[in-house]
């Protein structure tokens, strides 16, 4: 890919945090976390590739799959530890790193985590197949309807017109990550790989969440060893954009354990 579009929300020098956005979303959604966690950390973020403003994303023959370049991406803004905040998709992706390099975690902050293959989902895997078939059959826009309409902050047909035509063509993405999130491609959940994460974790859920992610918080919590838990009340799966009050007050509750 090429145009890599990043965000700076400039704070401490000396406390650099990276925020990583969800599927179909773009960094942007957490400059108003930023503005509430005011200049504590100096938060960096970038809109993955085929989101936001980032150049399209093409898979190589031979090259990485997608969540592995996002993970590739995400570990070159790291040069000392920092705190890392992911959301959906997001959270994947830093819970990834922190299993590759523990020692590059200051904090480690999950919102709500999509790692189905920790808490397999009779739900969820028909919602998956659901989805494969739709986009087999080239049913693209009724394939973004479906996935909106589990896990975005309103129903696919209440957004703009802009923005539904850009999920129908980000909906390839969703199966492109199935291999991963499902199935634990990136080996995430290997043994050792969650207890080895000394540094303090807080996994966050939303009230109104599907109830796979309520499992997949609990499976990842019995691993962890230093862990926190919270629900924003009233709160679904968008909650960094719906509740960015209480998503800044949990993160900054993390931020005071490390």
């Amino acid at each position: 890919m090429t145009g890599l579009h990043k965000h700076h929300w400039p704070g401490d020098p000396d406390r650099p945090a990276l925020a990583l956005h969800c599927m179909m979303g773009s960094a942007a959604y957490w400059g108003p976390v930023a503005e509430r966690l005011g200049r504590r950390v100096d938060l960096r973020g970038f809109d993955m590739p085929g989101h936001g403003r980032s150049g399209p994303w093409v898979e190589q023959p031979g090259g990485p799959d997608f969540h592995t370049a996002v993970t590739r991406i995400a570990a070159s803004f790291i040069d000392r530890p920092l705190d890392l905040i992911g959301h959906s998709l997001g959270a994947t992706v830093a819970l990834r790193i922190a299993v590759a390099a523990p020692d590059a975690i200051r904090s480690l902050t999950l919102i709500e985590p999509v790692l189905f293959a920790a808490a397999p989902d009779a739900a969820q895997a028909s919602r998956d197949r659901i989805l494969a078939d739709l986009l087999a059959q080239g049913r693209a826009e009724e394939a973004a309807r479906l996935f909106i309409d589990v896990w975005g902050a309103m129903p696919f047909d209440d957004l703009p017109p802009p923005t539904r035509a850009a999920m129908v063509r980000q909906i390839a993405f969703v199966a492109a990550t199935d291999e991963t999130l499902s199935r634990d491609g990136a080996n995430i959940l290997h043994e050792g790989g969650l207890e080895s994460i000394d540094a303090p974790v807080m996994i966050v859920l939303g009230q109104r969440s599907p109830p796979v992610v309520h499992g997949i918080a609990q499976a990842l919590a019995q691993r962890l060893p230093d862990v926190g838990r919270a629900v924003v009340p009233g709160a679904g799966h968008m909650l960094p954009l719906t509740h960015p009050d209480q998503t800044a007050d949990v993160i900054a509750v993390n931020l005071d354990r490390s």
